[in-house]
């Protein structure tokens, strides 16, 4: 008896609890136990006494527990559904049956949801949401379309003006071109010759090197636009040198096209001496005028280190006159050097060449360096210049007005 109930036992665990934990089918599984264990038992010991009774109710007691097991074993218990989770799918329930409902909603939305105290004003608030969401869209798409038809009447405009103009534009530029290669070409034959000093590569860094070429290149930019120009020489040039680098990066393919002479030699080699001027913010001389039969000299270096007596000891060792512009006694100085970058004195001399008006050409100095234009010698220029800084500093304010009021009179004001 043992026996055969052990064999029920394994083959209830093997055939019907895998059954059970599919479908579950917990409630029937009893009966059929029972009857599977009451026919088997008679077909095995038909010579059972009838006064030996089967416990069915131990026996249920020992499966049920069995299964319990069996079934926590196999089947693990789904997880409940958390708060959030379920307000979704009440409002995908809600979408599904044609309400108002909006299609994003963030969770703290949800939540105030999910806080409402009755279902009609949850109704409400979702029909917020909703309309709020349309809003949005609506406006988002006016926006779109605004800036659309504003990027479509831009387009239309530029091709209108581009229409009208390009041929204009085409026709000016190649004139202006034309006008302005032509008057290099001339320059080159009748001009002036101005020399720019390509010998202070190694006085320079890389940086200063890359400063001297961009204002050379704004310089003759802007000879190119005069009405007379000079004729431009680059002397003492070498070939793959830093100079020669920096040129390429700007002009490019344009390099070669320049209606300038670039050459190796030094301009002693070229021009007589007796009339090479080499110009120089250290040279003792001043500039008074400008002479047409002159051909001046400019060193091809910034000012960045501020190297004192470079030009004018070259000058001197080739023998050569030199010159500097008359500062001092055109603009009553206050701070910073009196070095010029390159452009500035391209314009300077071009300003010189065709109006001869010191006034008019210093106007390119940056105003920063000087408090005004006067004119009157250097010793009363050094006069006022150290009454004004006084007056800048607060000290005897008083007594150097009083002064100042004394030695000038009104025809020396400054204009």
């Amino acid at each position: 008896m043992q026996s055969a109930n052990m064999f029920l036992k394994k083959t209830v665990r093997s055939c019907v609890l895998p059954f059970a934990a599919q479908y579950g089918m917990k409630k029937d599984l009893f009966p059929l136990s029972r009857t599977l264990s009451l026919s088997l038992c008679l077909k095995q010991d038909n010579s059972c006494k009838p006064s030996e009774k089967l416990d069915l109710d131990a026996w249920k007691k020992v499966m049920k527990s069995g299964l319990h097991e069996e079934v926590r074993e196999m089947v693990s218990e789904p997880q409940e559904p958390s708060s959030l989770a379920a307000a979704r799918e009440i409002l995908e329930m809600w979408r599904l049956a044609g309400r108002l409902v909006p299609e994003n909603i963030s969770e703290e939305q949800l939540k105030t949801f999910m806080e409402c105290p009755s279902k009609s004003a949850k109704r409400k608030y979702l029909k917020y949401l909703h309309l709020k969401e349309l809003h949005k869209k609506s406006d988002k798409r006016k926006m779109d379309e605004k800036r659309e038809r504003r990027l479509e009447a831009q387009e239309q405009a530029s091709k209108m003006d581009e229409t009208k103009k390009s041929s204009f534009i085409c026709m000016w530029s190649n004139s202006m071109d034309k006008a302005y290669n032509w008057r290099a070409a001339q320059s080159m034959i009748f001009g002036q010759p101005l020399v720019f000093d390509m010998s202070y590569e190694k006085e320079m860094s890389v940086r200063e090197v890359t400063n001297t070429v961009r204002q050379i290149v704004l310089g003759e930019g802007s000879n190119r636009r005069s009405v007379d120009p000079f004729h431009i020489h680059f002397c003492n040039f070498k070939d793959n040198s830093l100079y020669h680098k920096e040129f390429i990066k700007h002009y490019r393919e344009a390099w070669g096209k320049l209606l300038i002479t670039v050459t190796d030699q030094c301009y002693t080699e070229i021009f007589p001496k007796n009339k090479l001027i080499y110009l120089t913010a250290d040279s003792p001389k001043v500039m008074k005028s400008f002479d047409h039969d002159k051909i001046y000299i400019i060193g091809s270096m910034v000012d960045k280190s501020i190297k004192t007596g470079v030009s004018l000891a070259r000058a001197k060792r080739l023998g050569l006159e030199t010159a500097a512009l008359p500062l001092e006694k055109y603009l009553l100085w206050s701070t910073g050097a009196k070095n010029l970058t390159l452009d500035q004195m391209m314009h300077i001399l071009l300003t010189l060449k065709d109006t001869a008006d010191w006034k008019k050409a210093l106007e390119f100095v940056p105003k920063r360096k000087y408090c005004g234009f006067v004119n009157r010698p250097v010793q009363e220029l050094k006069k006022s210049l150290d009454l004004i800084n006084t007056l800048k500093l607060g000290k005897r304010r008083e007594e150097v007005q009083k002064q100042f009021a004394k030695n000038y009179s009104k025809k020396y004001k400054l204009k």
